[in-house]
């Protein structure tokens, strides 16, 4: 394994080479570390920044084994001996934390991934592979960052007396490469996922810690506006989130004209003042309305379970909308409240191929599309806010409304 900072050396050389080959050839006007990046081509600036987020990743890197080496001299074993202690501060997080002038939450991800990822001595002097060894290798070679390695050395810690050790490190990898290759949300996603496959006794108890938790305050301050401040479990906020997206997608959306392109609405207001409102109207629909409001019509929670999570003990489900699993319990009861769309469609009762015997696409059509797309097939956008449409236009290309032919978007 190559040494850090021969590895820190090469890179640094190949940025300074970089930040030439991105100035202009003749002409580049020296000055300060703004006016060179302001001089800078489009690729060349582009090709900067990799090289400075590669150089960041491996600093962070090297600092995880400081921190955790610093962590272990100053452990309680060593007592007022400890090296924080020496040093003045009450452990190892809190002289992390005034080195690099940061936080001390900041500095006790570092010990924690420190230690996770840190090679083990036998009580004969023997290096062993670090308990997470595909974390520490693509940490080591800044191909992922300490937050990404947080995230998955956290999981798999919290789930290691209950998971199957095999199917841990297969999980392990390929969390790694998912981390290599995706933004931090997605990993964040990927990794509560595999928490709830890993650990399939730990989810209900989850759900119902979760569940304990939830609370709603409200407060007014002196300019008379209130102030909400709501912390919901999945089960609770499924129904919440759903109502609101659907009355601000309504909003941000029309149904869709002769030219298939449904046309965004001009409206002044920023998406959390229309979600004020949505809340608003949920509110004064409960206390008088006597007819449902349109997009809520159309508006489903959909809990998405295998059919051995189903039929099981064990196991767990997913809420559009929402990234935290929960239990096949809790998906259950659900279903046991409300409508239960299942994740496979078809059958007489549900079509969904139209032909052209209509032009816009139906509920259970939208629903099988929010299945197979996931989102917005563009951007991957939540799927609430997405919209069905022609591939081949109805109206110019002639085209049917069938499931081949249609798109979220």
């Amino acid at each position: 394994m190559e040494q850090p900072l021969h590895q820190l050396e090469r890179d640094f050389a190949a940025l300074r080479d970089g930040w030439a080959g991105a100035l202009p050839a003749f002409g580049a006007i020296a000055g300060s570390t703004q006016a060179e990046f302001e001089q800078m081509s489009d690729a060349g600036l582009v090709e900067v920044t990799d090289r400075l987020a590669r150089i960041h990743r491996e600093i962070e890197a090297i600092l995880t084994r400081a921190a955790g080496e610093i962590a272990r001299r100053s452990g309680p074993e060593f007592g007022d001996a400890g090296l924080a202690k020496t040093h003045g501060f009450h452990n190892a997080a809190r002289l992390i934390a005034a080195s690099l002038g940061g936080s001390r939450a900041d500095a006790a991800r570092l010990v924690a991934v420190g230690a996770a990822t840190a090679e083990r001595l036998t009580f004969g002097a023997e290096r062993l592979p670090s308990r997470h060894p595909h974390v520490a290798a693509a940490l080591h070679d800044a191909v992922i960052s300490v937050d990404a390695a947080a995230a998955i050395t956290g999981m798999l810690n919290r789930v290691a007396l209950r998971a199957d050790p095999v199917i841990a490190d297969v999980v392990e990898a390929a969390l790694v490469e998912l981390a290599a290759n995706a933004p931090l949300e997605l990993l964040l996603r990927g990794v509560r996922e595999a928490e709830a496959r890993l650990d399939h006794d730990g989810v209900e108890p989850r759900d119902e810690l979760l569940s304990r938790a939830r609370s709603l305050t409200m407060r007014e301050d002196g300019n008379g506006m209130l102030h909400l401040h709501a912390r919901l479990d999945p089960e609770t906020a499924a129904p919440v989130k759903a109502a609101i997206d659907a009355l601000v997608s309504d909003v941000l959306r029309r149904e869709p004209t002769a030219c298939d392109t449904s046309p965004v609405i001009d409206d002044p207001r920023s998406i959390p003042q229309m979600q004020a409102d949505a809340l608003a109207a949920l509110a004064l629909h409960a206390l008088g309305c006597t007819q449902t409001l349109t997009p809520l019509v159309k508006t489903t929670v959909v809990v998405r379970m295998s059919l051995d999570s189903l039929t099981g003990a064990l196991g767990h489900a997913t809420i559009d909308g929402l990234d935290q699993p929960v239990s096949a319990a809790t998906a259950r009861r659900m279903a046991a409240d409300a409508e239960l769309i299942p994740a496979v469609f078809g059958g007489d009762s549900l079509p969904l191929d139209l032909g052209r015997t209509a032009r816009l696409f139906t509920r259970a059509q939208r629903l099988a599309l929010a299945e197979r797309d996931g989102g917005c097939a563009s951007c991957g956008h939540n799927i609430t806010y997405a919209h069905a449409h022609h591939i081949r236009w109805w109206q110019r290309d002639t085209g049917p409304t069938d499931l081949s032919n249609g798109v979220n978007s």
